[in-house]
């Protein structure tokens, strides 16, 4: 029978031997849980993901492999990854190599054979909290020393943000975005794209000036990590462009807008990872099914006299997931309308988005 060889120590003592895949080096990180049934390849290449450990509830993990199209960003910055059952033979024409060859080649450990679903419970109802993923012969006191003396990391979005602008351009063109990255994922990139719109992805310090001599059509405010009130310098751009363009946000842009009008946003208890999430668009009366990712929310008692108004709904947990002022022409989603593999519900929103930019004097 195998031998346990690595471990999860959490934060409150918890103790839980495992296989290890992927690399194996040791990952001190925040633990957090995501529902998803498939889009383990896109999760672990989501940069919101920087400096977590995440645990998988669904139970079997790799069985379909890695392949070179389905990335959300070209380098991983995911802390660990914790599954119940790990399948390192895939059976699927698209693969190129394995999840555990992706983990390792990115310096990723990855752990399984652990009651996932047990861990889930325990970080619904403790909420949040960090774990080290270590060899099996680290003594437990050594462990919880380690978590108890680490400082959690700051200011994620400049450590994955792009360097300098790049481009993504599609054929016959109708519109010039600017897509300010703050840990961008590809298929928003791609649904842009799709749209006719060509799109110039930029650093998270770029400034207004900047951006005005790119004389856009619209600017994108993507998702990312970490706190929102980390990222000033978002705040202050989306200040100094307020009306002067149409801006669409998701998830952390979304959190930013609220934070340049002055709002608030809080830390959830566990948060919100997993493509199934009931939000009722408020301006419809329709539900539709996201996909999440996300630690922090808007307060929406704060949003008095920011001219921001409520456009979406969790139907879990209440909490604000849209955001719009028509008269800045200006909106956001806390969820992620671009999910892949999906839910497809949300698209609708890219359209808005490219109406918005129409309404706004853009090509025909």
């Amino acid at each position: 029978m195998k031998q346990f060889d690595r471990k999860l120590i959490l934060e409150d003592g918890g103790e839980y031997p495992g296989f290890g895949f992927g690399a194996d080096n040791d990952a001190l990180c925040e633990l957090v849980f995501n529902t998803s049934m498939t889009g383990y390849q896109e999760l672990v290449s989501d940069p919101s993901y920087t400096d977590q450990t995440v645990v998988m509830t669904y139970p079997l993990i790799g069985n379909y492999g890695i392949t070179d199209e389905d990335f959300e960003s070209k380098t991983l910055s995911i802390g660990g990854l914790v599954v119940r059952d790990y399948n390192d033979t895939p059976s699927n024409f698209r693969c190129t190599r394995t999840l555990s060859e992706l983990l390792e080649e990115n310096g990723v450990p990855g752990l399984a054979g652990i009651d996932t679903r047990k861990i889930a419970r325990i970080l619904r109802d403790e909420g949040l909290q960090r774990a080290l993923i270590t060899d099996i012969s680290t003594p437990l006191e050594e462990g919880l020393a380690r978590i108890r003396q680490s400082v959690p990391p700051r200011d994620a979005v400049s450590r994955v943000s792009c360097k300098k602008r790049w481009y993504s351009r599609t054929s016959n063109h109708r519109f010039n975005v600017v897509a300010v990255d703050c840990g961008i994922k590809l298929n928003i990139i791609r649904s842009l794209n799709r749209r006719g719109c060509n799109v110039t992805v930029v650093p998270y310090s770029t400034s207004a000036e900047e951006i005005a001599f790119m004389n856009p059509d619209g600017v994108f405010l993507s998702n990312g990590p970490g706190d929102p009130e980390d990222v000033k310098e978002v705040i202050a751009l989306v200040r100094a462009l307020r009306g002067k363009y149409p801006i669409f946000g998701i998830c952390l842009g979304h959190q930013l807008i609220a934070l340049a009008s002055g709002a608030k946003t809080r830390k959830l208890k566990f948060g919100h990872r997993g493509g199934n999430h009931p939000v009722r668009n408020l301006l419809t009366g329709k539900v539709e099914i996201t996909s999440q990712n996300h630690s922090y929310a808007v307060v929406e008692e704060t949003l008095a006299g920011t001219g921001l108004s409520v456009t979406h709904k969790n139907l879990l947990d209440g909490t604000v997931e849209g955001l719009s002022c028509p008269e800045a022409r200006l909106f956001s989603v806390q969820y992620h309308p671009e999910s892949a593999p999906g839910p497809q519900d949300s698209g609708y929103l890219f359209d808005q988005f490219i109406q918005m930019m129409k309404e706004a004097g853009g090509n025909a």
